[in-house]
C-alpha cells in the first residue's frame, strides 16, 4: 500500500519554479512571486498526468542574501530531495548556470535521485541554443520550456513521469454493486436474529442466495431505498459438534466475513460483561481497516444497576474504539434496529474520507507549530510534508526528517480525527523518515 510518487520541485528564486508548479498542475494554485525569506516552506500539491497521480512539493523562495545563499539553497533543496521520489530542477536559460545553480547540482548528484532539468524561460525557438548549454550540468538532457507560455510542457511531463516509480494500483475486490455489511458477534449475541429482524421488517428482501455452513449467506436488503447487501456469519453454530473444528471454521468465517465486507457491525451482548472475545473481533476488523459499528444488543433484558456497570466496562475496555458508531438496540423487540442505517452510512462515509494534500499540509503545518516533535538525543524530528497514500481506510505518509516518537504519532491521529471527522474508521498514519547518507 503506497503514497503517490513524490516530485520535489528545485532552483534558485527567480527562475519560474513556481509558475512552472502551476503549469505542472494545470492550475493556478502556487504563489507566482517567490518571496524572499519563505525559507522553511516547502508547498505540496496533488497532480495527475496521462491517468497517473503524484504530488508536486515546490520549495519557496529562499532568502536572497549574497552570503551563504548558496549553501542556504543546497540545505533546502537537500530537504526536499530527501522525502521525494524524484526532482524537477529548474534554471533559468536566459541567465545560464549560476553559482547556485552549481551548489544545487552538487547535492542532485550525491542523492542519486532521478532529476529531470527544465530550462525555464525558453519562450521562442531563439533561446534554445541557450537551453542547449545546460548540457554541462551533467544531469542529461535539459527540456526547454516556457512556464509562461506553456511551451514544452507536454515533453518536460512525459519525463517527469519515466522518473517517478509507478504507484501500485490497488488489488481491484468486489467494485461497486450494494454496500456491503458483515454482522459479527461471538455465538448466542444475536446475530441471526438481528438480521432476521432487519431483512423480516423489510418487504424488499431481493434475494437469498443459499450458503453452505462454511460460506456466510448474503442477503440483499432494501433500507429506505438503499440496498445492502448483509454477509451473514451467523450460521457458525450449525457446524458438526466437534469443537476444535467448530471453533476453527466460526473464526475463519468471521474472518472471510470481515476482509469481504466494507462496514462491520459488531455484535455486543449488553445483559453480559464484555468479554475478551468481544474486544479480539473489534480488534480484528480495526486491524483489516474496515468501517466499524459496535451495537449493543439485548438492550431489553438490562436494568438500571446493569447499564451503569456497562457504562463503566465501555469506558475502560472499548475507549480505544470510540470513533465508531455504537447503538443501543433489541434484535428481538426491533428497539432501534432502523438507527442502525444511519450508523453504517456514518462510518461508510468516515472510511471513504479523502483529505487533499493542500488541507492536510496545512493542518500539519498548524499542529506541528503548536505542538512540535520532542528532541530526541540533541535532534529534532519534522514533519515535512503528508499525504494521503489512499481511503478505505484513510491512510496518510508523513515524510519526516527523522523517526517520530509513537506517542507524537498518536497525537497526530488524535488531531486528525478532532480535524476531519472520521466517524467510524480506523485511520493509519505511516512515518516515512529521510534516509541518511553514509559519509564518503
Amino acid at each position: 500500500m503506497n503514497a503517490k510518487p513524490v516530485l520535489a520541485v528545485v532552483g534558485r528564486p527567480n527562475v519560474g519554479k513556481s509558475q512552472l508548479v502551476n503549469r505542472i498542475l494545470g492550475r493556478r494554485e502556487a504563489v507566482v512571486q517567490d518571496l524572499p525569506g519563505v525559507t522553511r516552506d516547502r508547498v505540496s500539491y496533488d497532480a495527475s498526468w496521462n491517468g497517473r497521480e503524484f504530488v508536486v512539493v515546490d520549495t519557496g523562495g529562499w532568502v536572497s542574501d549574497a552570503k551563504g545563499m548558496a549553501a542556504q539553497i543546497a540545505e533546502q533543496a537537500e530537504l526536499a530531495i530527501g522525502a521525494a521520489d524524484a526532482v524537477l530542477f529548474v534554471v533559468d536559460a536566459t541567465v545560464g548556470t549560476t553559482d547556485e545553480d552549481e551548489a544545487v547540482v552538487k547535492v542532485l548528484r550525491r542523492s542519486g535521485k532521478p532529476v529531470v532539468l527544465a530550462a525555464n524561460k525558453v519562450d521562442d525557438q531563439r533561446l534554445e541554443p541557450e537551453a542547449a548549454g545546460m548540457w554541462n550540468l551533467g544531469l542529461g538532457e535539459p527540456f526547454a520550456v516556457s512556464a509562461l507560455h506553456g511551451r514544452g510542457s507536454g515533453d518536460l511531463l512525459d519525463a517527469i513521469l519515466e522518473a517517478l516509480p509507478e504507484a501500485p494500483r490497488e488489488p481491484e475486490e468486489e467494485i461497486g454493486g450494494p454496500t456491503r455489511v458483515a454482522i459479527i458477534g461471538k455465538p448466542n449475541v444475536g446475530k441471526s436474529s438481528l438480521l432476521n429482524k432487519i431483512t423480516g421488517r423489510q418487504r424488499a428482501v431481493v434475494s437469498d442466495l443459499a450458503g453452505t455452513t462454511v460460506d456466510p449467506v448474503d442477503e440483499l436488503v432494501e433500507l429506505d431505498g438503499e440496498v445492502y447487501r448483509f454477509i451473514d456469519t451467523a450460521g457458525i453454530r450449525r457446524r458438526v459438534k466437534e469443537a476444535s473444528g467448530h471453533e476453527y471454521y466460526a473464526s475463519l468465517r468471521t474472518q472471510q466475513a470481515i476482509e469481504r465486507a466494507q462496514v462491520c457491525i459488531v455484535v455486543i451482548d449488553a445483559s453480559e460483561s464484555i468479554t475478551d472475545q468481544d474486544l479480539k473481533l473489534l480488534t480484528m476488523v480495526e486491524e483489516a481497516g474496515k468501517a466499524l459499528v459496535v451495537a449493543y444488543n439485548k438492550w431489553d433484558l438490562t436494568d438500571d444497576e446493569r447499564r451503569r456497570y456497562l457504562e463503566r466496562e465501555v469506558e475502560r475496555d472499548v475507549q480505544a474504539f470510540a470513533w465508531a458508531p455504537h447503538v443501543n438496540i433489541s434484535a428481538l423487540t426491533g428497539r432501534n434496529v432502523d438507527r442502525l442505517r444511519k450508523a453504517i452510512d456514518a462510518a461508510l462515509e468516515g472510511w471513504e474520507t479523502r483529505v487533499s494534500t493542500g488541507q492536510l499540509n496545512a493542518f500539519l503545518g498548524r499542529i506541528t507549530a503548536a505542538h512540535p516533535h520532542p528532541v530526541r538525543s540533541g535532534k529534532q524530528a519534522r514533519i515535512l510534508f503528508g499525504t494521503q497514500a489512499q481511503n478505505c481506510p484513510p491512510t496518510f505518509a508523513l515524510f519526516t526528517s527523522g523517526p517520530l516518537d509513537p506517542q507524537y504519532v498518536r497525537f497526530v491521529e488524535r488531531r486528525l480525527r478532532e480535524e476531519f471527522g472520521f466517524v467510524g474508521t480506523p485511520i493509519h498514519v505511516e512515518v516515512r523518515a529521510r534516509q541518511k547518507r553514509a559519509k564518503r
